[in-house]
Parts: C-alpha cells; sequence; structure tokens
C-alpha cells in the first residue's frame, strides 16, 4: 500500500484501470463461490479527479496506517475529516460518495439504489480513501480472514457494507429495498451455498475474533466459514434500524458522522440502558425486534429459491430443508436470543485440561453474583475486564479449570459466555452437572441490577436457552444460598427471584 510505505503524492491526474476485485456483499453475479475464496469479478475502480482545486494538500485528516485500526470509532473518525473538506453534502451525498471511493457496486444495488454516476467524488487525503475503501469492502479469504468488519464500543463486530447500504436505502426513501439489499440475497446465496458444502461451512452467522481488543486490526473466523457471517448480519440489521429510521423522520441537516457517532459511542452512565437513549446500538437487538417483518423476509426467501433454476430435485428438496431450518435459527438467534459474547471476543483465557459435558437439556437454573467484582460493568471494555479478570481468579487463585459460571449478565445489555451451553460449570456444588449457572457482575446485597438486565435473563436468556433445547421449559430455578453456604446471590436479588416464575424454595 502506498500510504504504508510512505509514497508521495501522484503528480497530476490517475487514469483509472478496471481491476478484480473480491466477491462482494449482496452481489447476486456469482450465486454459488466454489470456496472461502471467491470469484473475482471486474469493476471499474473509481479515481475521484484532480484538478487545480484540488491537487494541492487539503487540510483533512492523514491517517497512520501503524496505529489505524479496525475500530468504528476510526471509521468515524475517517468520515469526519471527509466531511471537513467536502462541506456542504448532504448525509445521503456522503453515503453514496464512500460507496463510490470504494468502488462497491454491484447489479443488486444498482435495481434498487441506481448507478453511481451522480455521486459525488469525494476530496480526502488518500491515507483516508484508502482506509474507506479497505474497511467497506467486505470479502472473506480462505484462511478464514474476514474484512470490511469493524469493533464497536459495544462488543459487536459490524460489516460496513450493509449498514451503509441500509442507510442510502433509508435516505432515498426507498425501504422497500432494505429486505433485499440487506438480507434476502446475502441469506439465500448462504443457504445455497451450504447445500453444496455441507461438511465445510454452515448455513449463517459465523462469528470470529480479534487479533486484539484494544487495536483491533485482525479478524478471524472462530468456526466453520459461511457467506452470511455474524458481522454481515449485525451490520445488516444496524442498517436495517438506521435505514428506517432516517426514512421516517428528518435527518436532512444531520451528518453522516454525528448519526454514527450518537448509535455507536453511547457509553452508559452507572444507570445502564435502562437511562439511554432509544436509537443505540446496545438496543440493537430490541429495536430490530419491533421493526422487522419476519414474515415478509421469509416470503421473499421463498420467491427467490424459485428463480434457482439449476438446482435438481434432490438439490431443491434440500435447499428447502436448509432454508427453512436456518430461518428459523436466524429467528432465534438474532430475535429470540439476547447478544451473548463468546469467549473468544471477551478474550478468555483457554480451559485448563479437558471439560465434562451436560447432558442437554438440563432443569435447574442458579443465579449468582460476583459479589467482587463489586460494580455493574456498564460498557463492554469494562464488562470484558471483569471477566477476564474472574476467570484469572477462578483459575489461578481457586485452581478451577475456568471460569465457575455458564453465563454472565452485564449491565450493558449483553450475556457473556462463560463455560457456556455444553460444559458443566463449577458455581453450585452437588448441582454442576445438572444446571447452568447465570452470574449479574455487581454485588446485590442491597441494590438490584438495572432493570434492562434483571429482564434479560428473567426473560431473554431463558427464552433462548428453551427455544434452543438447552434448558428444560419445567425448569427449576434457584439462588446460589439454596445449595451451598453463601449470601450469593445478595439479599435484594435473591427476594426478587422469589418472584420470578419457576423459583422453588424447595431444593432437592
Amino acid at each position: 500500500m502506498r500510504s504504508q510505505w510512505g509514497a508521495a503524492a501522484f503528480i497530476g491526474s490517475p487514469s483509472c484501470l478496471f481491476l478484480p476485485v473480491p466477491y462482494t456483499f449482496s452481489s447476486t453475479t456469482h450465486i454459488n463461490p466454489p470456496s472461502l475464496a471467491p470469484p473475482l469479478i471486474s469493476v471499474p475502480v473509481t479515481c475521484a479527479p484532480c484538478s487545480a482545486t484540488t491537487s494541492k494538500p487539503m487540510d483533512g485528516l492523514t491517517l497512520d496506517t501503524a496505529t489505524t485500526t479496525k475500530h468504528m470509532k476510526d471509521f468515524i473518525r475517517a468520515v469526519e475529516s471527509i466531511e471537513a473538506v467536502n462541506p456542504g453534502l448532504q448525509m445521503l451525498d456522503v453515503v453514496k460518495g464512500l460507496r463510490k471511493a470504494a468502488g462497491f457496486e454491484t447489479d443488486l444495488i444498482k435495481r434498487y439504489l441506481g448507478d453511481l454516476s451522480d455521486a459525488h467524488d469525494l476530496v480526502a487525503d488518500p491515507s483516508v480513501t484508502s482506509y474507506v475503501s479497505e474497511v467497506i469492502n467486505h470479502s472473506l479469504s480462505e484462511l478464514g480472514k474476514e474484512k470490511g468488519v469493524v469493533l464497536t464500543l459495544d462488543g459487536s463486530n459490524v460489516a460496513l457494507a450493509p449498514m451503509l447500504l441500509g442507510l442510502e436505502a433509508g435516505l432515498q426513501s426507498t425501504v422497500q429495498a432494505l429486505y433485499p439489499l440487506i438480507f434476502t440475497d446475502n441469506l439465500v446465496a448462504s443457504f445455497l451455498h451450504h447445500v453444496h458444502n455441507e461438511q465445510t461451512t454452515v448455513p449463517f452467522g459465523t462469528k470470529g475474533f480479534w487479533d486484539s481488543i484494544s487495536s483491533p486490526k485482525v479478524y478471524t473466523l472462530s468456526d466453520l466459514p459461511s457467506l452470511a457471517t455474524d458481522a454481515l448480519i449485525t451490520g445488516g440489521i444496524d442498517g436495517f434500524i438506521l435505514g428506517s429510521e432516517v426514512s421516517t423522520s428528518n435527518h436532512l441537516e444531520r451528518s453522516l458522522s454525528d448519526l454514527l457517532k450518537s448509535y455507536y459511542s453511547h457509553q452508559p452512565d452507572a444507570a445502564g440502558l435502562d437511562a439511554s437513549p432509544r436509537l443505540i446500538s446496545q438496543k440493537r437487538r430490541m429495536n430490530f425486534k419491533k421493526l422487522v417483518s419476519f414474515s415478509l423476509l421469509k416470503s421473499q426467501m421463498v420467491q427467490a429459491l424459485t428463480v434457482r433454476r439449476n438446482l435438481n430435485e434432490s438439490e431443491r428438496k434440500r435447499l428447502d430443508d436448509v432454508m427453512n431450518e436456518g430461518f428459523d435459527q436466524f429467528v432465534h438467534v438474532y430475535a429470540v436470543c439476547p447478544k451473548i459474547v463468546t469467549r473468544s471476543q471477551w478474550g478468555a483465557a483457554a480451559f485448563i485440561g479437558s471439560p465434562s459435558y451436560l447432558s442437554l437439556p438440563v432443569s435447574y437454573l442458579f443465579i449468582h453474583h460476583t459479589y467482587q467484582p463489586s460494580k455493574p460493568c456498564t460498557t463492554f471494555d469494562q464488562c470484558a475486564s471483569d471477566m477476564r479478570s474472574m476467570q484469572r481468579y477462578h483459575q489461578q487463585s481457586n485452581g478451577w479449570s475456568d471460569i465457575g459460571y455458564n453465563f454472565v449478565a452485564g449491565s450493558d445489555g449483553s450475556i457473556y459466555e462463560g463455560r457456556g451451553w455444553n460444559w458443566v460449570g463449577a458455581h453450585a456444588y452437588g448441582y454442576n452437572s445438572i444446571s447452568y449457572g447465570v452470574c449479574f457482575i455487581g454485588d446485590y446485597t442491597s441494590t438490584l441490577p438495572i432493570r434492562s438486565a434483571l429482564d434479560m435473563v428473567r426473560y431473554d436468556f431463558t427464552s433462548c436457552a428453551i427455544n434452543g433445547g438447552r434448558l428444560s421449559s419445567y425448569y427449576y430455578l434457584y439462588g446460589h444460598r439454596q445449595a451451598d453456604s453463601t449470601d450469593c446471590p445478595g439479599n435484594s436479588l435473591y427476594r426478587e427471584i422469589q418472584n420470578w416464575s419457576h423459583w422453588e424454595s424447595y431444593l432437592p
């Protein structure tokens, strides 16, 4: 990359080449790439014209590629710098200009959003243009590296392409394009790809992890790949929410960077999400469930499948099964369940030894509090740090194999994976092999967790566990003190859970 080896500016006006670029989100040209290395398609890379008024260095931001990360805050910083040297542009102008600068255009996009012939050639420092192009264009490598993804303040991994497409559709008042642009085409392509590669792929939703939480630069898939990765789906959900918002509200005078900052950069105070605004990324799933029509999405997917005429009878039958099962699982993961931050995402150390496995579904659910840390965590950074701290204590001081709890609830809107759905925990002596242990971060001797955290465990987590076949629908709920000689989960929280359905006073 020119900026990495310190190139001077191009003198004069560059000519444009037709270059092969990776298969990108929502392309219908190649519906069945043979492997993780997608086919290459030739698209024109748009070069911003240089003129006497723009060939001189601008006063905007210059990005140092050695320190710039794949974090949403750095992308927003790049957008701010572009807005600063391109004054007078409205949000739609900037969104289309970013897509043009990144060379991001497919037949599907042109069908719903039109071509980029009227898009502005944004003026920016070459380092900024290079960074924007890199983080917008989505691709998967054979080594499981996913590009075009950024880490957000709430710990989510977001593909920028579908988020920006959703915004553009909303700003053009083309809300009917939200489903096909963001979900329909990509999910159908992913399901079809899985049918042809069942041993080496999953239907959708592959998650990943960063090389560094504090300075993310490389994002690697942590499981078998899918064309509709978790980052693409999460970015799509954000695009759906933000596109719906700008289509119904007056955002003409608002800048893109301001909208992104208000959505992605909110840091809850001690009151947590209970006192936070409606339109923030931490409330992504709540907003998505209110806006989306799953019946419409499924009908569009069924319709999209009818045009796949290159399938034989057995392939079509298998695709129908995969789509029906996959769609139900999609709703389960992104609408029924709370956001669950995986071990790799919060930076867990390895399990010591070999875990024992639960026999599912389990029939017991124990509620805990941490006591120490005594304060609720309200941000991803704080909660992830608390998880690592608890794991170190449990492994190094207690001599356990891992953090004791199966799951931990933060006050940031997320559940954190401890030993998870399948491993036996170390949280309620004598009952570990037949139960889940869910712990609230904080000391709840005299106070309660915020209402959103309580509801997340009481309703969302239990529905997720039951719907997924991991927790019996006839489960029994207990406080930790009912199994051991302890004050856990604190007097206030223990009184609270006695009002929850499934709580039992008698523990056999």
